[in-house]
């Protein structure tokens, strides 16, 4: 490009009509991108992807050919489209390279390389191909390549100008050969819209240009770069002046230091180009500083590309030349290639380098797109784009950043602090304005939390961490200048009513907020209290339905003794001045952003109702309905509990399991002050019982009671308890006095969350007009005491491979003898005092990682941990063979099920597949019709089957669901679905032919459902006692009418695997049933029942220890914590009796009704194959209105059922010679067992965790092997290959062999020695015996006369050979 410098400038410049292309180009648009990409897409054809040679050039037909092949050989991340044609209608293709290619979505800023721009420059085409081939294929490798496509979306286009390469000619470095312009002869970099200068073009001379601008207004591109060559060097804006003064003229763009930075990333990874000095043959004195230049400086250049992007396309973009030569031969590719590659990854990763975030409408939390997004003192501003997102690329600093949208109040944050490497994550949410005064002005508040970093770099490293101090200020703003000023305060709403609240006025009042405030709240109920009251929960959150990543869960609990009323009331009113400051109260509206709030007004409104107002110091009301304390009636670490678990305790202790909440306050009543763990000890006396935490407790303590002068006095209650002194307002529970059973203590030894109690004021029920004073001597206080979740130190616990969260990992506070876990997300936070800290973070299956951290006075420090799997180790004997290899589908398939399990993955594929459905109950006919209708309606997807029939002859009917239902495909996990063993609770029945309905109906239409049925086979049996369902009546919640089948039996009864157990034959329903599950080959089964709430697992009858019972319950623990209800362990049905409380929902069967020869435990001992059974309601039969709910409560479950399939551990056996083996034994643990199916596959589901796994096949040596097994990640395929067993009775084969041939050899010569002395003797009495028979007849009456011993004796002595000794005559007897 230099080289050629000279002759460009002397050329005139291009004068050409451009009027009217912009209004054209937004208004009507020159090319339905949308419609030629779907229609280009559509017309490729498979073709075998090539090896890269790096040795020639591709012309159109090969770049088109090498492109295609890329992306369908990965096209989980790869998507090739074409963004318009050129002047001779050649694609001018564009490869999008990221995780989920098809789709669109916020949260990944837009990259994009563009190359071949001027078509006799070329290295940049061939480089780009490479760098495409890179990137998909070491996607699941190389952690810094799948960190870069999974959090960004990558753009690369090879070649602008494919017209112009076509021309061009291989060697010619001075590009004489005319290939550097269009086909209508235009220099495309001279023809984009420029500041300075009207370029006067014919648009349709210039489609390419056309095509490159619509594209870059349509992505909001965030970063780019334009591959030239020419010389070595990388150029940034700006590429023209006002003067257009041919050299040397420094153009400076508002963010010249950003461009330069950018440019020095570029340059300084290429070995090249950050010498400064390329040595071009044609230009040796041209030298750069640093390898970089101004685009104005170096020469003059109106019209081009680089400088568009940056004023019209919220884009910034450098560009690079990569080679003195402009087509340099073939042969120099490779050499291009490994000295741009570090050069062209590492410019991709700094687009995550800045601020990013959201915009928000406040009032119903849209999102908000073409919002300014301002950053004060930089004259140049970006837009959000559809989604409400934004990312501004920022170099490390502190900055004022606003968010401005015409109709609505605009909002700034002061001093956000810009981290090197990651980006600050900074949303806003915006208020529509009703009526804005003029001149409005900001508004200075405290310093409040308002930035989080979330976004990691692209890296290699097993840890990193960032320090954010959290003390940006978030402000509504006017009309403003960047002066300074003196604004005035600006008050937040107060709330207006102060009253008492009964449950009724307290239930009414927290469904009007919710109603009002729709997009912040979210009102929910935990359980219900001993008279059926709803314990209710209100979430004030900007996402408040969802745990977001990174975000802290928060929350305050009151009325815990019901007679104490002044915490119900204030939070209450914290409610009400939450929602009602939201969106124009700076702190208020970024709690709300960074905080999710979670307030239970009252966790005994039983006791309220029964207090009474004026109650100074009373018990009236104190304890719930049956009368028990609730603060004593939690466990206790040091006194064993005797009292019955209460059903609001064991509420709570439910969703403290659920929520990883991190910070929290218990509010009383009775004194003023703060009291923190521990509240008792071990030997039961009044003094001091610290905790490991004991300096956060004090901290946190002490900021809730320096915001309340009264409490941080010290002196509460002179009047009623004179000799009572708190210092600071503060104290240790158990130095106060004694107190077991409380429920701050359970929250610190049992869960993440660290909990305080706070008694608010010395009257327990003061009277109604006392309210407004409590609430201003508390609302500093609860607001300061929320600020404290973002003490300490938080992060994410990612796998180094792929960038997922691990959940359940353990950090570690060297010195704190108390550990937290990850949240589902791998998010942790850990509240510490100021300091330095060395943390360990662990994880099962992972390697640890230890690092140091300091925790800042004010604010948090941000640690991320990347911790390395430990890969499955071979123990004893190891399995011969190849390891499994994974190939990109099944690497794909992994991503996709550890996408489904983790953060909203299942939440989002709920939502993304409504169907339209009408319930009702369907008997028996209409069942059969339903389920031939979706036979014929998919049929390439379903298969049915009867099973056999019912005692009145109706049939067992068995629907398939798969790609290949006529087909077996051993490799694929096989579930089963089961309804209708009771015929008198058909909600199973219905709500799995719903289930199948809905698979169905999604199958090719939702890329999940899909996915899901391709690889799993799913077979639903949706009644198996069809006699009884007829029998049944509809809202009976309680009738056992239809619970058997016609012969009066309950077929959970009649499952019996052997005949000595069974006394009479089994129901032809049960033999149906029966023969399925022996068909094997099932991975998990899930039966669906009614009359309670909960979950069992294996086994019915009363057995001693169950074998793998850890994986069991784990089983039935998925469904539960999937569904709203049954995970809170709320299992209390009055109308059937079936009341209590179960942790987690979750139960061993034996435990809720034992019972002999149920489905369940035929399945685990006979079918090998683990089964659960869920209760999904109280009512047995309820009214057809409620299928509905029920549907939408079990949907997530059983969709989960189908991904928690796909884990545990899978492989395949196989000989030496690959030959697979079917009917090998795996023995799991050293108790369960599974055999291999046809093929030699098997497929076993296990908890999360290590395990062991033992292979044994009849002729072959065992094989062990241990595997971890993960929550969230799809079985890995492992092989197992067997050696002829060489072994004979444990003894090693060689051995065993010399020992019989030994043996043997022993056994002959022995038996040759015995032949010879036989024959010897045999000769020596041929004599005597022949004298024997001459004189028989004179012996014969002495012979029959004599005994056997006569006999011997006679014979003996009458022809004994003298020469014979005593011996010898012996064994001649013998013989």
């Amino acid at each position: 490009m230099a080289h050629i410098r000279e002759h460009l400038l002397a050329t005139p410049k291009l004068r050409v009509s451009l009027s009217g292309f912009l209004l054209c180009l937004v208004v009507v648009g020159c090319l339905d991108v949308g419609t030629a990409k779907l229609a280009r897409r559509s017309s490729l054809t498979p073709v075998t992807e090539q090896v890269e040679t790096y040795n020639k050039y591709y012309n159109y037909v090969e770049l088109t050919r090498r492109l295609q092949s890329m992306a369908q050989n990965y096209p989980h991340i790869a998507n090739l489209s074409s963004i318009g044609r050129s002047v001779k209608g050649r694609e001018l293709w564009v490869m999008r390279i990221t995780k989920d290619p098809n789709t669109d979505g916020p949260g990944k800023p837009k990259f994009k390389y563009v190359g071949n721009m001027h078509g006799d420059e070329t290295i940049s085409r061939q480089v780009l191909v490479y760098l495409v081939q890179y990137l998909l294929a070491k996607y699941g490798e190389e952690p810094r390549v799948t960190e870069l496509v999974n959090t960004t979306d990558i753009y690369i286009m090879p070649s602008m100008n494919p017209d112009g390469f076509e021309r061009s000619k291989e060697g010619d470095c001075d590009g004489v050969a005319g290939g550097r312009q269009n086909d209508r002869n235009l220099d495309l970099n001279r023809s984009f819209p420029d500041q300075f200068e009207k370029i006067n073009v014919n648009q349709d001379d210039i489609p390419e240009v056309m095509a490159v601008i619509k594209w870059i207004l349509e992505k909001k591109f965030v970063l780019s770069g334009n591959l030239h060559g020419g010389t070595v060097v990388a150029s940034y804006p700006f590429d023209d002046s006002a003067s257009h003064q041919q050299v040397g003229h420094y153009s400076q763009s508002d963010e010249d230091s950003l461009f330069r930075h950018l440019a020095s990333v570029y340059a300084q990874n290429h070995p090249v180009m950050k010498t400064g000095q390329p040595n071009c043959p044609d230009t040796p004195e041209e030298t750069f500083k640093d390898g970089i230049t101004n685009g104005a400086e170096w020469y003059d250049v109106p019209g081009g590309m680089q400088d568009y992007n940056y004023l019209h396309g919220n884009c910034l973009e450098i560009t690079m030349e990569l080679s003195c030569c402009k087509y340099p031969p073939a042969t120099e590719l490779h050499k291009e290639w490994d000295l741009n590659r570090e050069s062209l990854l590492a410019y991709m990763g700094k687009v995550h380098i800045g601020v990013r975030g959201y915009v928000k409408e406040a009032i119903n939390g849209t999102s908000l797109p073409n919002v300014s997004i301002v950053v004060a003192g930089v004259n140049h501003n970006l837009t959000t784009g559809q989604y409400g997102d934004y990312y501004r690329l920022l170099l490390p600093g502190i900055y004022n950043i606003s968010a401005k949208a015409l109709g609505y109040t605009s909002m700034m944050v002061y001093n956000v602090q810009v981290m090197e490497g990651k980006a600050t994550e900074l949303n806003f949410t915006l208020a529509p304005v009703v009526n804005e005064p003029s001149g409005g002005i900001t508004v200075p508040v405290s310093s409040v939390p308002s930035t989080t970093t979330t976004m990691s770099p692209v890296s290699t490293d097993a840890t990193s961490y960032t320090h954010t101090t959290q003390n940006s200020v978030v402000l509504p703003v006017g009309n403003q200048s960047s002066s300074a000023f003196s604004p005035p305060i600006q008050q937040p709403n107060q709330p207006q009513e102060f009253r008492h609240h009964n449950y009724a006025d307290m239930e009414l009042f927290l469904r009007k907020f919710h109603s009002e405030f729709p997009s912040i709240t979210h009102l929910y109920s935990i359980g219900r209290s001993v008279e059926g009251r709803e314990l209710y929960v209100m979430v004030i959150s900007d996402n408040p339905t969802l745990h977001e990543q990174g975000e802290p869960d928060f929350k305050y609990v009151g009325n815990m003794h019901g007679n104490e009323v002044v915490g119900r009331e204030l939070l209450l009113n914290l409610i009400e001045y939450l929602c009602h400051n939201y969106g124009t109260d700076t702190e208020v509206t970024q709690l709300v952003n960074n905080t999710r709030i979670h307030i239970m007004p009252s966790m005994n409104p039983d006791g309220y109702e029964e207090a009474r107002e004026g109650d100074v110091k009373g018990y009236k009301g104190r304890n719930n309905s049956n009368n028990f304390d609730l603060n004593r009636n939690f466990p206790d670490q040091f006194v064993p509990s005797t009292e019955p678990r209460q059903p609001e305790t064991v509420a709570v202790m439910n969703w403290l399991r659920s929520i990883p909440f991190v910070l929290s306050a218990n509010l009383h009543g009775g004194s003023l002050v703060v009291n923190y763990p521990y509240d008792d000890d071990k030997d039961g006396i009044t003094e001091y019982s610290k905790s490991p935490d004991d300096k956060v407790f004090q901290q946190v303590a002490r900021a809730y009671s320096q915001e309340n002068p009264l409490m941080h006095n010290g002196h509460p209650c002179e009047d009623l308890y004179r000799d009572e002194y708190f210092e600071d307002g503060i104290t240790n529970g158990a130095s106060w006095y004694n107190v077991a059973g409380g429920m701050q203590d359970w929250n610190y030894l049992n869960t993440n969350c660290f909990e305080v109690t706070i008694e608010l004021g010395c009257v327990k029920y003061p009277l109604a007009k006392d309210l407004p004073t409590y609430w201003e001597q508390n609302q500093r206080a609860l607001l300061q005491f929320i600020h404290q979740v973002h003490r300490g130190v938080k992060g994410t616990v990612t796998d180094i491979k792929d960038g997922t969260g691990i959940p359940n990992a353990t950090i570690t506070v060297d010195g704190i003898e108390h550990n937290i876990l990850t949240a589902r997300t791998g998010d942790y936070w850990r509240l510490l005092v100021p300091g330095t800290y060395e943390l360990l973070a662990t994880a099962r299956g992972y390697k640890p990682v230890k690092i140091y951290a300091t925790v800042p006075k004010e604010g948090v420090e941000v640690v991320d941990f990347k911790l390395t799997r430990i890969h499955s180790e071979s123990k004893g004997q190891t399995p011969k063979g190849p390891p499994a290899t994974q190939d990109p589908s099944e690497e794909e398939f992994q991503s996709f099920i550890k996408d489904l399990s983790l953060g909203q993955g299942l939440e989002q594929l709920v939502r993304t597949t409504a169907t339209e459905n009408s319930f009702r109950y369907r008997r028996y006919k209409e069942l059969a019709k339903f389920l031939r209708g979706l036979t014929l309606n998919f049929p390439k997807i379903t298969s049915l089957r009867s099973l056999g029939q019912s005692v009145e002859i109706r049939t067992i009917w068995a629907l398939e669901i798969s790609n290949k239902p006529e087909e077996s495909e051993p490799s694929e996990p096989k579930i089963r679905f089961v309804g209708g063993i009771h015929g008198n609770a058909p909600v199973g029945t219905e709500l799995l032919l719903e289930f199948a309905a809905f698979l169905c109906i999604n199958y090719g239409k939702n890329p999940a459902i899909t996915r899901l049925i391709n690889e799993t086979r799913i077979v639903i049996l949706p009644s198996i006692n069809p006699d009884g369902r007829e029998l049944a009546k509809e809202k009976q919640c309680t009738s056992t009418l239809g619970l058997t089948n016609t012969h009066g039996k309950d077929l959970d009864t009649d499952f019996f695997g052997n005949a000595s157990q069974r006394v009479v034959e089994a129901q032809p329903e049960t033999r149906a049933v029966m023969e399925l599950i022996l068909e094997r080959g099932y991975t998990l089964s899930v039966a669906l029942d009614g009359g309670s709430l909960l979950a069992t697992y294996p086994y019915d009858k009363p057995v001693q220890p169950v074998e793998n019972e850890g994986t069991l319950k784990y089983l039935a623990n998925v469904y539960a914590s999937n569904h709203p209800k049954m995970h809170l362990g709320d299992t209390g049905c009055p109308n059937n009796g079936q009341m209590g409380n179960i942790p987690d929902g979750v139960i061993r069967a034996a435990e809720r009704q034992s019972h002999m020869g149920s489905m369940k435990d035929f399945s685990v001992d006979f079918g090998h194959c683990p089964e659960i059974t869920v209760y999904t309601g109280c009512c047995v039969f309820p009214p057809a209105e409620q299928l509905a709910t029920l549907w939408a409560e079990n949907k997530k479950a059983l969709l989960s059922m189908l991904v928690e399939v796909h884990k545990g551990v899978r492989g395949m056996v196989r000989d030496k010679s690959g030959k697979p083996i079917v009917g090998a034994m795996i023995v799991l643990n050293e108790g369960v067992r599974v055999f291999t199916a046809e093929g030699g596959y098997f497929h076993a589901l296990l908890a999360p965790g290590n395990h062991n796994i033992e292979a044994v096949a009849d002729g072959y040596q065992q094989q062990r092997q241990e595997v971890v097994v993960s929550s969230y990640e799809a079985a890995s395929t492992i092989i197992i290959e067997f050696d002829m067993d060489n072994s004979i009775f444990g003894l090693p084969r060689e051995f065993v062999v010399a020992t019989a041939a030994a043996s043997m050899t022993a056994l002959v010569v022995t038996a040759c020695i015995i032949w010879c002395v036989c024959s010897a003797k045999s000769n020596r009495q041929k004599d005597g015996f022949h004298r024997l028979r001459q004189h028989r007849d004179d012996y014969d009456d002495e012979i029959r006369l004599t005994s056997m011993g006569s006999k011997k004796s006679l014979l003996a002595h009458e022809f004994q050979d003298e020469s014979e000794s005593d011996e010898e005559t012996l064994y001649a007897n013998k013989l």
